[in-house]
């Protein structure tokens, strides 16, 4: 199959080098302001280049992968819906939930899948966790734990676009918190402060933040984030039930140092950064990509879960700025 890409930032590099190594894709053709991004993706991939992403639309592509700015997401989904091809789009949806309303109501009923890449739930830790919560074998759960922290902060110019902590970094956190538990967030609490880049509390945002969200069936999960973990980037889950607990990201490579006399654990080198924490998820998140523009699959990850997500990350917004708990029926209101 033939896909198109339209951005070759970091991200979109990444997964122009991930599709270029997957059996079922036979060509790339890309798009990207930047001539250079281009002319790489051409040396590297033998992909082909043009100048648009009307002209990638127009190239005959079996399915397309958005990973232009969170700005440009809207029009390119839909774009791609009009012309009755598959998109792959990066979260988020758009840059605030209202514009992502109007990208679900416009993709409904299109007979076009979009799939929005949350890329823990191919994860196979994450995947290991949410089966042994569906066959029970944990029991009832009563605390959920996940944590994202990255090993340095963003750049401001990114910051400032970002739309804060809980919708750029801990939606993941929040998606993954529902896929594994099948359970609905119905309330949160928030609190965060700022240890370290200025810029980041100028741009009226915090660089450490916790949630306690209460699930629709009681269970309590507590997010942990912040965008500095010197150590490295650490990513893990950890569900507790009545018969059993179980933990993602407790591995050799986690970027966290036992003190306990004789420990040896863990042994290897941290994980650096989310490209090497979750190679592997991207990769088969972008294999089941593949299987929806094949018309086998339907998408693992719809634009409605990414709305369900962001509307935690509206609540949690409005809990830190205002130091109370928030309902999710109190954001639920555009």
């Amino acid at each position: 199959m033939r896909i198109g890409i339209l951005g070759l930032g970091r991200i979109g590099a990444f997964h122009a080098a991930t599709l270029a190594g997957l059996e079922a894709v036979d060509s790339l053709v890309v798009t990207d302001p930047v001539p250079a991004a281009t002319v790489s993706a051409v040396e590297r991939f033998g992909a082909t280049a043009v100048d648009s992403p009307e002209a990638v639309i127009a190239a005959g592509v079996d399915g397309i992968v958005v990973a232009a700015a969170t700005d440009a997401h809207p029009a390119l989904i839909l774009a791609a819906v009009r012309a009755g091809i598959p998109v792959f789009c990066e979260k988020p949806v758009a840059r605030t939930v209202a514009e992502s309303l109007d990208v679900l109501r416009a993709v409904e009923g299109s007979g076009v899948e979009v799939h929005i890449g949350y890329n823990r739930r191919f994860d196979a830790g994450c995947v290991a966790a949410r089966e042994a919560v569906l066959s029970g074998e944990l029991g009832k759960l009563h605390t959920v734990r996940s944590t994202t922290l990255d090993p340095a902060p963003p750049p401001a110019a990114y910051v400032a676009v970002s739309g804060g902590i809980f919708r750029d970094c801990a939606v993941h956190d929040f998606d993954i918190v529902r896929w594994v538990t099948g359970r609905e967030v119905t309330e949160v609490y928030a609190t965060g402060g700022n240890r370290g880049a200025e810029y980041i509390a100028a741009a009226g945002d915090v660089d450490t933040a916790s949630a306690i969200l209460t699930l629709d069936d009681g269970t309590l999960a507590v997010v942990s984030n912040s965008r500095h973990n010197a150590r490295g980037h650490d990513v893990r889950l950890e569900l507790h039930g009545m018969k059993d607990s179980v933990a993602v990201g407790l591995e050799d490579r986690l970027p966290l140092r036992s003190v306990e006399p004789g420990a040896v654990f863990p042994a290897g080198t941290p994980h650096h950064f989310f490209m090497d924490r979750f190679a592997d998820a991207y990769r088969a998140e972008l294999t089941a990509f593949t299987e929806v523009v094949a018309g086998r699959a339907t998408s693992p990850c719809t634009v409605a879960d990414a709305v369900e997500a962001s509307w935690v990350a509206e609540a949690c917004t409005l809990s830190l700025a205002e130091h109370r708990p928030v309902r999710l029926e109190e954001v639920r209101t555009i």
